[in-house]
């Protein structure tokens, strides 16, 4: 894995919208004072790359009787 790219405070404030982009395609960032890593810029939630329909084949697995009520929830409500 590659290591986090490393700013320190006075890039980090010059670059800041740079470091969002960087963190937006799941770079890490480190923010450093004096050489001390200070703090850690990381992707809030990872983006999920779908090709399109179908993108989800074989990984999803939904029963027959899906649609189908359970015998209890129907005589509750007088479906049968």
């Amino acid at each position: 894995m590659e290591a986090a790219r490393q700013y320190n405070v006075h890039e980090a404030k010059t670059h800041f919208s740079r470091i969002l982009q960087q963190v937006e395609t799941g770079e890490e960032v480190v923010i450093s004072r004096a050489g001390e890593p200070i703090a850690k810029v990381v992707p809030l939630h990872p983006k999920v790359r779908r090709t399109g329909r179908g993108s989800l084949r074989g990984q999803i697995h939904i029963p027959d009787d899906f649609d189908e009520l359970p015998d209890d929830i129907a005589d509750a409500f007088g479906m049968r």
